[in-house]
């Protein structure tokens, strides 16, 4: 059994480290989104048609 769990850890280790890069993905794409809403909701509110 001693034999098993180093090597599971070891796959524990490599598949978190490339999750990393796509978690950073992930984090951009959501942060851009609500970048891109703000700024449609203040282009708007700053838009005086009368």
């Amino acid at each position: 059994m001693r034999d098993v769990v180093p090597g599971i850890e070891a796959h524990a280790r490599a598949a978190s480290a490339q999750a990393e890069p796509d978690n950073r993905v992930h984090m951009l794409a959501v942060y851009g989104s609500f970048a891109l809403i703000a700024a449609i909701v203040f282009g708007t509110l700053s838009y005086h048609p009368f």
